[in-house]
């Protein structure tokens, strides 16, 4: 019963997700945002709903385990496991902006997370609000130096022209989605926790970590199939930097966050900075910017071996 619990979960909060995109886009438009603001914040900030919602929800339930591993093993599976998966379907090529900007702030926001829940074992409110602040003021600096004739793909025309009626019934449903569906998977994850022996931060940076990454997962990997352009490794970073500065960032601010499994600092946030600094080597060593077949399959193999790790000493 419980894994049905997370089935209907997972689904609710893509359904969800993808309401609140829909809704969020349409709705900027109403107000003359430009296509190139609206798919460089409106959009991120939908599709970090699911994950903020969940976080939020285990949060205020007594499970700050699982918010923290939610956002700890998201940003793993994103490198390890989808764009692993998505350079093993296609190379992946990597355009400057990865190492000159992308890179080094996902570093700067991974690595002030590990100082502030190093610090005192609590992610504060102020703490979480200096990662959403710096998340607003790199997004600043982004949208400005970015070239106004932008492509951005993942923002939909069509949706200039919706009516009010059908926004605010899209909200409706993607609200009521994300609220339903966070609750059922966070209640579903506490009790297979229980039931098979292993801490709630196995569950968040596993069982969690892993659903929530699915949709971009399937989204990377039918790009590379068709061999779009639109497959991008900043897309990635991006999702990683948001994870941290907006889920984890605006959770903390309603609750504070505190640790309260220890593998999340002696193990698993060092993997989650592991992967995020394997990206460097990896995209000049042997070939240059480029992310091949076999260095997909490495970061897939070091995934697999971090989830054996985490499942073999995850337990009490």
């Amino acid at each position: 019963m419980s894994l049905l619990w997370v089935i209907l979960g997972f689904i609710l909060l893509v359904i969800g997700g993808e309401y609140l995109v829909r809704s969020s886009v349409a709705l900027s438009f109403k107000f003359s945002i430009s296509k190139m603001v609206i798919g460089m914040t409106v959009v991120s900030f939908a599709t970090s709903a699911p994950e903020l919602l969940v976080s939020l929800q285990a949060a205020l339930s007594g499970s700050p385990a699982i918010a923290i591993n939610n956002v700890v093993g998201s940003n793993i599976a994103n490198i390890g496991l989808v764009l692993g998966i998505t350079a093993m379907v296609g190379a992946i090529s990597v355009d400057k902006s990865f190492y000159k900007v992308n890179w080094p702030v996902m570093m700067l926001f991974s690595l002030a997370l590990y100082y502030f829940l190093k610090n005192d074992s609590l992610l504060t409110a102020f703490e979480g609000s200096i990662l959403f602040i710096g998340l607003i003021l790199f997004l600043y600096l982004l949208i400005k130096n970015t070239k106004k004739d932008i492509i951005v793909e993942e923002v939909d025309d069509s949706l200039a022209i919706v009516s009010n009626f059908k926004i605010l019934l899209w909200l409706a449903i993607g609200a009521t989605a994300l609220y339903f569906g966070s609750e059922w998977l966070v209640f579903g994850a506490k009790d297979i926790a229980t039931s098979i022996g292993v801490s709630e931060a196995v569950i968040g940076v596993s069982l969690i970590a892993i659903g929530t990454s699915v949709p971009e997962l399937a989204a990377s990997v039918i790009a590379a199939a068709k061999q779009e352009k639109a497959i991008s490794l900043g897309n990635l970073i991006g999702s990683n930097i948001f994870n941290i500065g907006s889920v984890l960032g605006l959770t903390s601010i309603i609750k504070p966050i505190p640790v309260t499994e220890p593998q999340i600092l002696t193990s698993d946030i060092f993997w989650m900075l592991g992967f995020s600094a394997i990206l460097i080597p990896l995209i000049f060593i042997p070939k240059r910017m480029k992310i091949s077949r076999v260095k997909g399959f490495l970061l897939v193999f070091a995934y697999g071996v971090f989830m054996f790790l985490v499942f073999t000493k995850g337990k009490f």
